[in-house]
């Protein structure tokens, strides 16, 4: 079995924030590698028929209390964000960006938008938000909305949807371990197994 976990993510779902908060200490206590691949959550819904289970008002309900139990099991901040679904499209452009541009800011990167969404509940919808936030920690906005204009950045964030879809992935958070794949943060304890 591999000793690497391929995480395929979207800021824009809470679920992913949780195993975001996880997986690195999962990663470190099972000496895997973790390798983190954008995609874009709505491509992935709209190629595989599948939604938000937030589109189902009980199912949504549901979804956020269980989410809070296990902020709460994990010891971790977790915020319903009021503006949520959030539209992640030029959010995943700029995480795709500086992944291929600036790697050595990527963790500061997706952390600074993860904790803005999940911890602090903001809209990143708004531009004046989001640039509020990226200046807040050292990021500049102006070269930040360049990186998501980027052809080779735009179609990085294609390329790794399409093949999140020929993979199997439906959802987020999607993990492989080797060709394996683990759904939902709820599925950790499995990726954990599959590396120990």
């Amino acid at each position: 079995m591999s000793k690497t976990v391929e995480f395929y993510f979207d800021l824009g779902s809470p679920a992913t924030y949780l195993a975001y908060t996880q997986l690195p200490k999962i990663c470190e206590q099972t000496d895997s590698q973790l390798i983190y691949i954008p995609m874009l959550l709505g491509g992935v819904f709209k190629a595989t028929g599948n939604a938000s289970p937030a589109e189902i008002p009980a199912k949504g309900r549901y979804m956020f209390q269980d989410l809070d139990r296990y902020a709460k099991r994990y010891g971790v901040p977790l915020k319903f964000n009021p503006h949520f679904p959030i539209n992640t499209l030029m959010l995943m452009r700029a995480v795709t960006g500086i992944q291929l541009r600036h790697p050595e800011r990527f963790a500061d990167f997706i952390d600074c938008l993860f904790k803005a969404l999940w911890v602090e509940g903001l809209s990143l919808d708004e531009p004046a938000t989001v640039a509020a936030v990226l200046t807040r920690h050292g990021f500049d906005p102006e070269e930040v909305l360049a990186l998501t204009a980027d052809e080779e950045v735009k179609n990085l964030l294609k390329d790794n949807t399409g093949k999140a879809v020929q993979r199997g992935v439906f959802g987020a958070p999607s993990m492989f371990i080797g060709d394996q794949l683990f759904f939902g943060q709820d599925r950790l304890d499995f990726v954990l197994q599959a590396l120990s």
